[in-house]
């Protein structure tokens, strides 16, 4: 069962093209804007455990600052390895709020 949560306010939102980390209960979520369009996704490359909210968007992708792996920002996917992919969650602003649906 999904539950919708504040994760922030609109205006903490990372700037376009950069990704920044949230703590959400016992998780903490990478959003990442891609040229103006917001998406979550669980904050830990499945690689070796970085931050990905500390990472770079390369190409539409969350990059981990750690190894370098990179993530779809729609799929959650890997591009090394396709069959591994970390939690996407839907976004929605409303009245300049942050809801995340988990």
């Amino acid at each position: 069962m999904s539950t919708v949560t504040k994760l922030t306010t609109e205006s903490e939102l990372p700037a376009s093209d950069e990704a920044k980390e949230f703590p959400c209960g016992s998780k903490t979520i990478c959003v990442a804007n891609v040229n103006g369009t917001f998406s979550a996704m669980d904050n830990v490359c499945l690689h070796r455990g970085g931050p990905l909210g500390q990472g770079m968007i390369e190409g539409g992708k969350v990059i981990c600052p750690w190894h370098g792996w990179a993530w779809d920002v729609k799929t959650g996917a890997a591009e090394q390895n396709p069959g591994v992919k970390v939690a996407v969650y839907p976004l929605k602003i409303q009245n300049g709020e942050v809801l995340i649906e988990i």
